[in-house]
């Protein structure tokens, strides 16, 4: 009798146990949630100065038509806004690098100049073509507050394909494939800019 009182006992501490952890979870799964949205958030929109925009990007993502460019594929877009009125638009592009996919997030403000270029993920060689994934990264800081016209469409290239830029040390294609997806990004920023910023008046 004592031994089925204790098999009883056991199997209603482990009831109350796994109804506890279940309760736990359940509750904890919104914040949990939440915790991971502000890290999301955090991390896509480091690239724009905190006090330049008052609404939600990520909450409302953009749809983007004809998404498939030349070198690089837009896998999101969203707009950034002060008051009402456009300030940026962040476009999450996907290019090939030397060892797989590279994940870039490039800001572009009203006026069609770059704000900043962010690398999200990347699998390039550690110690070459990986230094893109450095943030702070001096060499994609080489970009900010360039556009479509500055340099113009052969100035987007690496200065040993007779274009502007210097290249990551040892990192030809991985250079390469990141310039040529900042200037896709801002070649269609310049064909889809109405959509994108929200407003027709914008030019």
């Amino acid at each position: 009798m004592k031994r089925v009182s204790s098999v009883a006992i056991l199997a209603l501490l482990a009831a109350l146990g796994i109804g506890l952890t279940w309760l736990a979870q359940h509750n904890g799964a919104p914040r949990i949630a939440a915790e991971q949205r502000l890290i999301d958030s955090r991390n896509l929109l480091d690239l724009l100065p905190p006090d330049s925009y008052d609404n939600q990007p990520l909450e409302q993502p953009l749809t983007l038509d004809n998404p498939t460019l030349g070198n690089s594929t837009l896998l999101a877009g969203y707009r950034a806004t002060k008051a009402g009125k456009p300030y940026a638009v962040l476009l999450r592009s996907q290019t090939l690098g030397y060892s797989g996919a590279i994940d870039l997030l490039i800001a572009i403000d009203l006026n069609g100049r770059l704000i900043g270029v962010k690398t999200l993920r990347q699998a390039e060689t550690p110690g070459l073509g990986a230094r893109i994934a450095e943030w702070p990264n001096a060499w994609l800081q080489l970009f900010s507050a360039k556009s479509l016209t500055d340099p113009d469409d052969k100035g987007w290239a690496l200065k040993k394909d007779q274009g502007q830029f210097d290249q990551i040390a040892g990192a030809t294609i991985t250079s390469r494939a990141v310039i040529n997806a900042t200037h896709e990004a801002l070649r269609y920023f310049d064909e889809y800019r109405h959509p994108l910023l929200g407003s027709p008046s914008h030019e």
